[in-house]
């Protein structure tokens, strides 16, 4: 059995899709009132419960040999439907589900976090991240960690206002460095084969298989619609101030200053290796944003 902690969100939805189509036995540990018609629908079993409640943490990880944990609190706080802290969900509530599940003899724990994570910028989302790989570094499972790159569908989205079919984008810093974007259906093909091939890696950092800067990304968007994007920037200085200043108040924006920081400042030094040795043919950015600009065109 596989527990995967997080599938209601995309990441985690994939994941579960991914397993249950390969035949595996998939457990889902779902929120009280989150709608759970999708995963049962697809065959997985549920478990009700929170990582904010280590008390349900137990029974959801008995009889599972893995664990895949995606989960994370920043989406649903940045949409303000989420009263739990990162802090308390994505650092302590993961804590708690190692814990249970190191108790519960599960045999292998595999775990999202992101590349350059040791970088120090100080969000709270990083420290939630390094906080767990600490913890998990200490289990007696067999633990792995994969640290992805941003994801295409969120950074070169509206989502993180790159949007192509209003034609701005907003650039924390000089949008310069970079980067290796990647699908989160990549992600998804990696960590599901993580929890099933037989001598993974400790930990391991992957991108998309191109790299490219924010900058280089605007020029592929104005090629392919043939408009110059409206592109507002913030330094990298307000950036960081904004982040330590929202801090307490609202965690999940301090981690999103805090992102634009860490992508404008820390190179990638990964690659799209640990994908392609897996059999998984991962999406560029530029196909991403291709893509995008299609949609833009037919909707227009």
């Amino acid at each position: 059995m596989i527990l995967v902690v997080g599938a209601t969100g995309d990441l985690g939805g994939r994941v579960a899709r991914l397993l249950r189509s390969d035949g595996q036995d998939v457990r889902c540990l779902v929120r009280r009132h989150s709608d759970d018609a999708g995963l049962r629908g697809i065959g997985a079993d549920i478990a009700r419960g929170d990582l904010t409640e280590p008390a349900t943490l137990a029974a959801a990880c008995q009889g599972v040999d893995t664990v895949i944990a995606t989960a994370t609190a920043i989406t649903r706080r940045l949409a303000g439907t989420y009263p739990a802290t990162i802090r308390s969900a994505d650092e302590d509530g993961t804590r708690s589900l190692v814990d249970a599940a190191e108790a519960a003899g599960v045999r292998r724990f595999v775990y999202i976090s992101f590349a350059g994570a040791d970088a120090g910028i100080g969000t709270p989302l990083e420290r939630a991240k390094i906080a767990t790989e600490k913890h998990l570094a200490n289990s007696v499972m067999q633990t792995v960690i994969a640290r992805s790159d941003a994801f295409q569908e969120v950074h070169l989205s509206p989502m993180a206002r790159f949007d192509i079919a209003a034609g701005k984008v907003s650039v924390i810093g000089r949008g310069d460095t970079g980067r290796r974007w990647v699908a989160i259906e990549d992600v998804a093909a990696l960590l599901a084969a993580l929890a099933l091939e037989p001598n993974p890696p400790a930990l391991l950092e992957f991108g998309g298989p191109e790299p490219l800067t924010k900058n280089e990304a605007i020029a592929i968007a104005e090629d392919l619609t043939g408009r110059r994007m409206k592109v507002q920037r913030m330094p990298r200085l307000v950036a960081r101030v904004a982040s330590r200043l929202l801090g307490r108040r609202n965690d999940a924006l301090a981690s999103v200053f805090g992102a634009g920081v860490h992508q404008d400042t820390c190179e990638a030094t990964w690659d799209d290796r640990p994908l392609r040795q897996r059999g998984i043919n991962p999406r560029s950015a530029s196909d991403f944003l291709r893509e995008q600009a299609s949609q833009a065109r037919n909707s227009s």
